[in-house]
């Protein structure tokens, strides 16, 4: 009988393994009420997350160059980074930044953990240092939030639920607008404002369909979008390993736990853990962090404040939650730069090294010369053969270029270029623009059946660039 109920215990205590915390043995949502956070790091994380909201409101007005600082247009593939813009001609150069990114956030958590969950991600400064206040200021703390809930429908609660539910709906809105402004850009936004609805139908519904999906997120789903849906979480067991910087219990010094009596001296053999469970009630993710490191565990350090005020009311030394490694609690080993951090950040500094290589030395004006498909060689009376190629030019600068071709190296002498219905090519600023034109060469001139060809790009007498494409000739000499 002893026997059987130590396993049930011991079953019990593992039963946070089977599922996330969230989430009942049923299967059903468990809705997190937590206590507001008190503390040294929730007032440190509190200027950072002001700073967070100036640079999110402010970073779409900004422009460098008549650029904005930033702009991610999705739908017209322009993508704008600290005033430099990049075309899907770029996207190279794009996937190696995304790359090298991927890169420092795998070293960044290798040895700092999810120290960006919870400082700087976008999702949860929204959620607790936004969502979760306004909440807090209408509802009241996390015991008045259950009352409520478990209450019935009174005056005063419908008035709090509305009023809770538009202040929510209100500060999507705004979000939305501000997360589009990254995408079509400040002045486009101005417009959807300002024009009429039916003139920019499609922008207008944009913003109402964005606002809903913040609505849902921050009023709904909430902490689940980071155990259920962020791939970041997901990955967080394959980054870590024991090294690694973590939200982490002392469970040498805290074990055994034994609840505190002011009247009672504590036992030689108990530890400092006086199991009154503020770290569990201030969890946004509703775990347990004495039960180890956790994949919900987003690295607020909400825990850690709530347990230093335990620890300094029953006057014992704070730390019992702190930032460190499982080696540095199992073992008392400092935390430190291991073989893998390394190998991560010579990989990083390589990644780097090229991708300021590739953006020192990307054009501003670039293009491609692509024979016409279905098409090979027409003669042009009795000495002469043409090819018809098809030209995409890409402008990512301020200003408008007539851009002219000319023949380069031998072929330019002998040959000569006839563009198709115009005699340049109108390039705006930001912009692209095609064409079609002939090159027209000797019978004698071509010696192969596919011969290299250089095509330069003016602006008046002044060179741009120059394109290579291939000119296509008979199978044998002439």
């Amino acid at each position: 009988m002893i026997e059987t109920e130590t396993n049930q215990q011991e079953q019990t205590k593992e039963s946070f393994r089977d599922r996330i915390a969230t989430v009942d043995a049923k299967g059903k949502r468990k809705w997190v009420f937590a206590q507001k956070p008190k503390g040294k790091f929730y007032n440190i994380r509190t200027w950072v997350s002001w700073g967070f909201f100036a640079l999110f409101f402010t970073l779409p007005f900004l422009k460098f160059n008549g650029r904005p600082l930033f702009l991610f247009n999705i739908p017209e593939s322009k993508f704008i980074i600290f005033g430099k813009i990049f075309w899907p001609q770029d996207f190279f150069i794009f996937g190696l930044t995304m790359v090298t990114f991927i890169i420092f956030i795998v070293l960044f958590t290798a040895a700092f953990g999810r120290l960006f969950c919870g400082w700087v991600c976008p999702q949860t400064i929204f959620m607790e240092m936004l969502f979760r206040k306004v909440e807090y200021l209408i509802e009241g703390d996390a015991a008045k939030q259950k009352l409520l809930k478990n209450s019935p429908w009174t005056a005063q609660k419908i008035r709090k639920k509305t009023f809770k539910h538009f202040a929510f709906f209100l500060l999507s809105f705004i979000i939305a607008n501000f997360f589009l402004a990254y995408i079509i850009g400040i002045d486009e936004l101005n417009n959807i404002i300002s024009e009429p609805v039916s003139e920019l139908m499609v922008g207008f519904l944009s913003i109402i369909l964005f606002s809903f999906i913040f609505y849902g997120v921050y009023a709904y789903f909430r902490e689940q979008v980071c155990t259920v849906i962020c791939p970041y979480g997901r990955l967080q067991s394959v980054l870590l390993d024991r090294n690694s910087m973590v939200v982490a219990y002392d469970y040498k010094r805290g074990e055994p736990r034994d609840k505190y009596k002011k009247t009672a001296a504590p036992t030689i053999s108990s530890g400092d853990c006086i199991d009154c469970f503020q770290c569990v009630k201030v969890c946004p993710t509703g775990i347990d962090i004495r039960n180890g490191t956790q994949m919900e565990c987003v690295g607020c350090t909400a825990c850690i404040d709530a347990c230093d005020k335990m620890m300094l009311a029953i006057h014992k030394p704070t730390g019992l939650i702190r930032y460190a490694s499982e080696n540095g609690i199992s073992e008392g080993k400092k935390l430190r730069y291991t073989g893998r951090m390394k190998f991560y950040t010579a990989l990083l500094l390589l990644l780097s090294g090229i991708l300021t290589l590739l953006l020192v030395s990307r054009k501003d004006i670039d293009g491609t010369i692509i024979r016409t498909k279905g098409q090979l060689y027409q003669e042009r009376g009795a000495d002469s053969l043409s090819n018809l190629f098809n030209i995409k030019v890409i402008n990512k600068t301020n200003n408008n270029i007539p851009v002219t071709l000319k023949l380069e190296g031998d072929a330019s002498s002998a040959g000569k270029i006839e563009l198709v219905g115009a005699t340049d090519i109108h390039l705006k600023q930001e912009d692209q623009a095609s064409g079609s034109f002939f090159v027209v060469l000797p019978r004698k001139f071509v010696t192969s059946r596919k011969m290299k060809l250089k095509v330069g790009l003016y602006d008046g007498d002044k060179k741009i660039t120059t394109l290579v494409t291939n000119f296509a000739g008979p199978f044998g000499k002439y």
